[in-house]
């Protein structure tokens, strides 16, 4: 089974890909490298986010990679929280003072519709390559759901009515973002390797 490094030490979001790519490629992650501190964000897009980190590992191990940038952006608050989401509410990344926050800046606002974006930069064999996944949905006011993580309480997708964190782990890797452009990545890397 070939490796592919998955630059993060976020334990969810390597057992959200694993299971989407299954026993195609062994993930390991920043921790398994022994690499401890956190890869700084300094990028103002999701894609210069995700080349940061995929760039590190490749920069220091030359080792084919991967990184992600995620975040949720709101229509009527012109894209925010965006490449913040994790940070919105400040560096101490807390899932609810980030809700909390979200809320209270859509007070007033009837427009609810946002959407989750997921960027990846995969470098292989020193070649930068990007695949995106978005999917489009409406933020509800009351949390629902305990399942997932990040603003998954308070999403709906389109065509559902459940928030992310109210569906199990397969069904949202079906249907989210980060599904979407992993599967991608994962279909680029099969036909590379035909």
């Amino acid at each position: 089974m070939k490796k592919l490094v998955f630059a993060t030490h976020n334990y969810n979001k390597i057992k959200e890909i694993q299971a989407k790519i299954q026993d195609k490629y062994q993930i390991v992650s920043l921790t398994d490298l022994a690499v401890e501190e956190d890869i700084p964000e300094t990028a103002d897009t999701f894609e210069g986010n995700a080349l940061i980190k995929a760039q590190y590992v490749w920069d220091n191990f030359q080792i084919s990679c991967f990184a992600d940038d995620s975040g949720l952006e709101v229509d009527c608050l012109g894209g925010e929280p965006g490449v913040y989401s994790a940070r919105y509410a400040g560096l101490q990344k807390n899932n609810q003072d980030n809700i909390h926050l979200l809320l209270k800046n859509l007070e007033g606002q009837i427009d609810t519709n946002a959407q989750f974006h997921t960027c990846i930069a995969l470098i292989l064999d020193g070649q930068v390559y990007f695949f995106h996944g978005i999917i489009r949905g409406k933020l509800i006011r009351e949390q629902r759901g305990d399942k997932g993580f990040g603003y998954d309480p308070i999403f709906i997708p389109n065509g559902y009515d459940r928030t992310f964190a109210e569906m199990d782990l397969a069904e949202k890797n079906l249907i989210s973002h980060r599904a979407i452009a992993v599967s991608k990545l994962i279909t680029f890397l099969e036909e590379g390797t035909k």
